[in-house]
């Protein structure tokens, strides 16, 4: 990608697990809600992500945008996730069609599938002996109106995939953490995704060729309920994180 990238949510967990990541690698447009704390590196705006008039300027000549912005609050109220996750996500997609742009990155999350670990299979599902795996191709079932919104932020990018031949990437994002969570406590461990992974499968969602595709994002975990086939075979992923390699307090397994 050799066209300036948009990354907007910039101020966020995930955002900074990216720009730390990849660094200068990209030459960078940031969009924030409110102000940074610090100045950035790179030209940065703020605004509404759900406001054109906000987003516009930040999309002026980039080739991709990374989509992180939204309310990330799994109890967020429907009044919230409508304007900022739905409304937002769907003004990204518009500013993108205007703008020329040729790529979405979108951050979705486990949330959108996270009904699945309501029934009979948890906590069976998330140890490394059980088979049961979603890929992407299930149909969703979200466990809470964030949730919801995650899953209408992917059907609009199939709508502007579909219309506009956007190429489009859904990262269902599992557990960002510096630090793994508690070795007792299976579902972080099913879900945990490593920093350097994280800016790795953003990545190579930016750098690889595709349509419209929907992959999960953790670390290659012994326990798991998410297949990574998909991000492997679509994009190129390749994990080098494992959420087994903690003891509680550091990483202990191999790093490279």
């Amino acid at each position: 990608m050799d066209e300036p990238v948009l990354l907007t949510g910039a101020g966020g967990h995930v955002g900074r697990a990216i720009l730390e990541g990849l660094g200068d690698a990209y030459d960078w447009r940031l969009l924030y809600h409110n102000p940074p704390a610090e100045e950035p590196d790179h030209p940065y705006w703020t605004g509404e992500v759900e406001d054109p008039a906000d987003v516009a300027p930040a999309a002026e000549g980039v080739g991709a945008i990374i989509h992180l912005a939204g309310d990330p609050r799994p109890s967020a109220p429907w009044d919230s996730v409508l304007a900022n996750n739905i409304d937002g996500t769907h003004t990204v997609y518009e500013v993108a069609v205007e703008e020329g742009v040729e790529k979405v990155v979108y951050a979705s999350s486990n949330h959108a599938v996270g009904a699945f670990e309501t029934d009979e299979r948890t906590p069976e599902m998330y140890r490394a002996d059980d088979g049961f795996l979603l890929d992407g191709t299930e149909l969703p079932r979200p466990g809470n109106k964030y949730g919801i919104s995650k899953v209408a932020g992917e059907v609009i990018g199939r709508y502007f995939h579909d219309s506009h031949d956007l190429s489009v990437c859904n990262i269902r994002i599992g557990n960002l953490n510096e630090d793994h969570p508690p070795v007792d406590y299976e579902r972080g461990q099913a879900m945990w995704l490593s920093m350097r992974d994280c800016a790795h499968i953003h990545e190579r969602a930016l750098e690889a060729e595709y349509g419209y595709e929907i992959v999960y994002g953790i670390s290659d975990n012994d326990r798991k309920y998410y297949s990574l086939e998909r991000a492997k075979e679509a994009l190129g992923y390749e994990p080098r994180d494992n959420s087994a390699h903690w003891d509680g307090t550091e990483y202990v397994g191999p790093r490279d």
